[in-house]
């Protein structure tokens, strides 16, 4: 099964809103006029599509009133396009391929640290990177860095075993940048390939939190020159426009590269992932799409489009 047959067959809830949400506003043969237009834009603000669905919605009104819409066929290949463009020129995610070390002593580790706030799907969503890194040949260590929460270390070194990678942790109320060192020694000494740090479900609101996380970061970058060479936020897709929101506010905080959208499969408002792109200027690098570990997903925009858009195109053309 290619990656648009498995998008399209996982994220369910946010095609069914806006693709079968499209099939049901032209049903009957019904003719574009203002009235449809409207009902098209609520549809895309359900999807949280937030501004971007007037946006949208405006410029396929100035293609109509040029004739160059007519049916829904022509609306659905509109906003493609318009959707693929607000997307932009998204960054592949790294090859996780660490530096060469100095004085020809090898290549150095790939270290990523992995943020966001509690119950964002960010230990899970670790476990499955750990799995797909693992599955292509990588040798992979995690550090359990969250130790304000009491089950975060338990949570992770669970989900480690299942993805048969190792795991460096502390006890509970240890120090975050502790844990971070051990881990990029652990990692060094052992050979491993990539590093993933998990930390603490900081809240933008919690400064001394934020302050920790850049303690952590200090103290990477002091036992390996360069790391880490990665800062992933980590999101919750159900939270919709709330999670456009956390982005903003994260970003300002912390130095992000990419992001990581969770749990898309059980939410209707996948549109988020446009405005979260767009708000912060940052690619997405994976989304989750499921409960198993195989269910995180490389973000390829038109495959993505294509899932939550095109479901019925066939019924469109026939309409």
């Amino acid at each position: 099964m290619g990656l648009f047959d498995r998008l399209k067959k996982r994220l369910t809830r946010t095609r069914s809103a806006i693709s079968d949400g499209i099939s049901s506003i032209f049903r009957g043969g019904r003719e574009m006029d203002q009235a449809l237009l409207d009902e098209l834009e609520e549809l895309l603000y359900t999807s949280d599509l937030g501004p971007l669905a007037t946006d949208l919605v405006d410029e396929l009104t100035r293609l109509h009133k040029r004739g160059e819409l007519k049916g829904e066929g022509d609306v659905r290949a509109a906003l493609r396009g318009r959707l693929l463009e607000r997307l932009g020129q998204q960054v592949p995610a790294p090859d996780f391929v660490g530096p060469e070390g100095p004085d020809g002593s090898g290549r150095q580790p790939f270290v990523l640290l992995v943020v966001g706030v509690n119950g964002s799907g960010k230990t899970t969503s670790i476990a499955k990177l750990s799995r797909h890194l693992q599955q292509a040949g990588k040798k992979v260590l995690v550090g359990a860095c969250d130790t304000f929460r009491a089950a975060a270390a338990d949570q992770l070194e669970i989900w480690a075993e299942r993805s048969g990678v190792e795991i460096v942790r502390q006890g509970e109320g240890a120090d975050p940048a502790a844990v971070a060192w051990d881990a990029v020694d652990a990692g060094i000494a052992r050979g491993c390939d990539v590093i993933i740090l998990d930390t603490a479900g900081r809240l933008h609101t919690q400064k001394n939190l934020m302050e920790e996380l850049k303690k952590v970061q200090r103290v990477v970058q002091k036992r390996l020159p360069g790391a880490p060479h990665a800062v992933w936020l980590v999101l919750d897709g159900t939270n919709g426009q709330n999670a456009v929101n956390q982005a903003k506010l994260f970003t300002e905080a912390v130095e992000v590269d990419g992001i990581i959208v969770a749990k898309l499969d059980g939410t209707a408002r996948g549109g988020a992932v446009f405005t979260i792109t767009e708000a912060v200027g940052l690619p997405v690098h994976f989304v989750g799409t499921g409960e198993t570990m195989e269910d995180l997903e490389p973000f390829e925009p038109g495959a993505f489009v294509d899932a939550i858009l095109s479901a019925t195109v066939g019924q469109a053309e026939a309409s």
